[in-house]
């Protein structure tokens, strides 16, 4: 293993604030307890070396010595196979861990992420809107209730998965789209106890408010 270096924005305004994706890296590296250091990338001004990393500007991206990998759910992949505090080692519940990985992201979040932007911009008073709430509210929600009714974490143990899942849900909750699907809210009350994410969630919070007196806002 290189030195961890995380890449996250240098600055976003509040409205994304704790919700930026590095959150999801710094969340599992506090959670295994490997040693990282954090890097920025311009938030306004994305050059050459950005798209490098990230194709498609965005972050996060991790480096690993000579290794750059970017997408959150690849990053955390990467750092499951370092620890089993992140991703379990016995084969059924690694194999259970690696779907609800890709649930979070394909299932859950392909759903979310437009439904949510409906919300940032004001616009939830459309039929448009009305399909995408029933589509995250009815189709995905409700199903996952069911299945965190008969377990506390997605894969027997808490893992990589139940942090994009919590980070997904988080954001469905800013929106009070949880508020008829209380184990939902319980086990995003379960995992944000945790003290690896108060850590990552304030210092991502540290983070941009220190740009912003750079920035003298």
């Amino acid at each position: 293993m290189g030195d961890l270096v995380l890449t996250t924005y240098d600055w976003v305004p509040d409205a994304p604030r704790g919700h930026v994706r590095d959150l999801r890296v710094r969340w599992a590296l506090e959670e295994a307890g490997l040693p990282y250091r954090v890097e920025s990338t311009p938030f306004k001004e994305r050059g050459p070396e950005h798209y490098a990393h990230q194709p498609f500007a965005q972050v996060p991206w991790l480096t690993d010595g000579d290794l750059s990998i970017f997408e959150s759910g690849a990053i955390l992949l990467h750092l499951g196979e370092m620890s089993d505090k992140l991703l379990p080692t016995e084969l059924r519940a690694r194999s259970a861990c690696k779907e609800w990985i890709f649930a979070a992201l394909n299932s859950m979040e392909m759903a979310s992420v437009p439904w949510s932007l409906f919300h940032f911009m004001k616009q939830t008073d459309s039929q448009m809107f009305d399909i995408f709430d029933d589509w995250v509210k009815n189709l995905r929600v409700k199903r996952l209730e069911t299945v965190l009714a008969k377990r506390d974490w997605l894969a027997g143990s808490f893992s990589v998965a139940d942090i994009l899942m919590v980070d997904v849900l988080r954001l469905i909750d800013r929106f009070k789209g949880l508020d008829d699907a209380p184990t939902c809210k319980a086990y995003i009350e379960r995992a944000t106890a945790r003290p690896a994410f108060k850590k990552a969630h304030g210092d991502q919070l540290a983070h941009f408010a220190a740009a912003d007196k750079v920035r003298g806002s």
